[in-house]
C-alpha cells in the first residue's frame, strides 16, 4: 500500500517538469547544508550555525554568492570542495547530473526526463534536446577550463602551483556560473587592477550569463545574420545593458567624493566595466559596493533586477523579458498593432509572459524588502540591494549579510531559492491546470492612463 502511494506521488511529480526542478534545487540545498553544518568543513573544526550553513548551501546551489561567513577563512578545503559541486550542480541545473550518469552508461534517457531537461535548459521543443544538453556539457567544461588556464598565469606565480590551480579553477567555475564566490578573501578587490584576472573573468561571467541557446546558436552558424530574434535580442540587450551599466557606474562614482577617485581614467573605466558586468547576477567586486553613492546603488539594483539571459546560469527577471516590455511599450506609444523587431513581430502571449515575471518579481521585492525593514536597522537602499540581489542570484552586498537576523537570512535564502528556479517555474510547479475555455465574453472597456 505505501509502495503504490509512494509510486503514485512519484509519478504525479515527473508529470510536472516545473516540479522536479523545484525539488531537485531543495534536495541540493538540504543535502549541501547538512553537510557544511558538520565540523570536518571548518578551518576551526567547530560546527557552523544550522541556518548559516544552509544559507551557504542555497547561496551556491542557487549560484548567488551572498555568504554570512568568509569563504577563504571559514571553510577548509573539503569545505571550499563542497561549495563547488553544489556551485556547478546549481550552475547547470539539478537534472543535468541526473541525466549525466546514463548518457556516460550510454543508456537511453526517457521522455520524462527529456521533458525536465527541456524544463531546466528553457527551450521550446523537444527536438535536439539531448544535442543540445551534450553540447552544454562540453561547452562549460571548455570555457571553464580555458578560463581557469588564464587565472593560472597569475595564480600560480603567487600562490604556488598546486594552490594557484585550485584558485583557478574554483573562480573560473564560479565565474562562469555566476555565482560570485571567492577563495581570495576580499574578491577581487586586491586584483582590481590587472586586467588578465578581470578581463577572464568578465569574459566568464558575460558567456554563462548568454544563456547555451544563443552560444550553441552563434557555434553552429557564426553569423550574426541568420541568428535567431532571440539570439540577437539577447546579444544586442546584454552589449547594451553593460555598454550603459558601466559608463553610468565611472560617471556617478569619478566626481568629487566618489569611491573611484584617484583610480586613474584606466583603471576607474576597468572597475566600472567590471561591477557592471557582475552586479547582472556574478556578485564579485572590485571595489566596496558598501562605500558606493546611493544613486549608484540604485543603478546597481537595476541590473541586478533584469539579470542574464534564459537557459543561462544567471538570474534576474532575465534580458529577454526586460526587452520585450521595452518594445511592447514603444509599440503602444507609436500606435502600432504589435511591437516588431528584426522585422519580426512579438506575440500576446510572449508579453503576456514577460509582464507576469516583471510584477510578480517586483511584487516580490516590494514584499521581501518592507518585511525585513520592520525589524532590521539597516538603510532601507541597502535592504532593497540585498533582496534584490538574492532574488536576482546575484551575491553583491552592500555589507549586511553577516549582521542579518536569523529570521532575515531565512527569508533571503527563500529569495536565493526563489530566484535560481524562477517565479514563474515555481508557480508552474504547484499551480493548476486551467482547461481551454470555449466560451468568448464580450469586452468590458476599463479607462488605462
Amino acid at each position: 500500500m505505501q509502495k503504490k502511494f509512494l509510486r503514485r506521488i512519484i509519478d504525479e511529480a515527473t508529470d510536472k517538469p516545473p516540479l522536479i526542478l523545484t525539488m531537485g534545487f531543495l534536495i541540493l540545498i538540504t543535502i549541501g547544508g547538512i553537510i557544511l553544518s558538520t565540523p570536518f568543513v571548518t578551518q576551526s573544526g567547530e560546527r557552523t550555525r544550522i541556518v548559516d550553513a544552509f544559507f551557504v548551501a542555497a547561496s551556491a546551489s542557487c549560484v548567488t554568492g551572498l555568504s554570512p561567513v568568509n569563504t577563504a577563512e571559514h571553510w577548509n578545503t573539503f569545505g571550499q570542495v563542497v561549495i563547488l559541486i553544489l556551485i556547478q550542480i546549481g550552475g547547470l541545473g539539478v537534472m543535468s547530473l541526473a541525466s549525466l550518469i546514463p548518457l556516460i552508461l550510454r543508456k537511453k534517457i526517457g521522455i520524462k526526463s527529456r521533458l525536465i531537461l527541456k524544463e531546466q535548459l528553457n527551450i521550446e521543443s523537444m527536438s535536439g534536446v539531448l544535442r543540445l544538453f551534450r553540447y552544454v556539457l562540453f561547452f562549460t567544461l571548455a570555457v571553464e577550463g580555458l578560463g581557469a588556464l588564464l587565472l593560472a598565469i597569475r595564480f600560480v606565480p603567487a600562490y604556488g602551483f598546486i594552490k594557484g590551480i585550485w584558485f583557478a579553477i574554483f573562480h573560473s567555475i564560479s565565474a562562469f556560473c555566476n555565482a560570485g564566490f571567492d577563495i581570495l578573501g576580499d574578491s577581487l578587490y586586491p586584483l582590481r587592477h590587472d586586467y588578465l584576472v578581470n578581463l577572464t573573468i568578465m569574459a566568464l561571467i558575460a558567456i554563462g550569463g548568454l544563456g547555451f541557446m544563443v552560444t550553441s546558436e552563434i557555434y553552429n552558424k557564426r553569423e550574426l545574420k541568420i541568428l535567431s530574434t532571440h539570439s540577437k535580442l539577447v546579444l544586442l540587450t546584454n552589449l547594451a545593458l553593460i555598454v550603459i551599466g558601466g559608463l553610468g557606474f565611472f560617471a556617478l562614482e569619478s566626481i568629487r567624493g566618489g569611491i573611484l577617485e584617484g583610480e586613474g581614467l584606466g583603471n576607474a573605466m576597468l572597475i566600472s566595466f567590471f561591477q557592471s558586468v557582475s552586479a547582472r547576477t556574478a556578485g564579485f567586486y572590485s571595489i566596496d559596493i558598501g562605500q558606493s553613492r546611493s544613486s549608484t546603488s540604485l543603478l546597481l539594483i537595476s541590473l541586478m533586477f533584469v539579470g542574464g539571459s534564459p537557459g543561462s546560469t544567471a538570474g534576474g527577471i532575465k534580458t529577454t523579458s526586460f526587452i520585450v516590455l521595452i518594445l511592447a511599450v514603444i509599440s503602444v506609444i507609436k500606435n502600432e498593432k504589435e511591437p516588431v523587431v528584426f522585422n519580426r513581430s512579438i506575440s500576446n502571449d510572449t508579453i503576456k509572459k514577460a509582464l507576469s515575471i516583471f510584477m510578480i518579481s517586483l511584487f516580490l521585492v516590494i514584499l521581501v524588502s518592507f518585511t525585513i525593514s520592520t525589524w532590521e536597522r539597516f538603510n532601507f537602499i541597502d535592504i532593497l540591494f540585498e533582496t534584490v540581489s538574492a532574488l536576482g542570484t546575484v551575491g553583491t552586498t552592500r555589507g549586511i549579510t553577516d549582521q542579518l537576523t536569523r529570521a532575515s537570512k531565512v527569508i533571503i535564502g527563500l529569495c536565493m531559492y526563489l530566484g535560481r528556479i524562477g517565479p514563474m517555474t515555481m508557480a508552474l510547479s504547484f499551480g493548476l491546470k486551467s482547461d481551454d475555455k470555449l466560451i468568448k465574453y464580450p469586452e468590458g472597456f476599463i479607462s488605462i492612463g
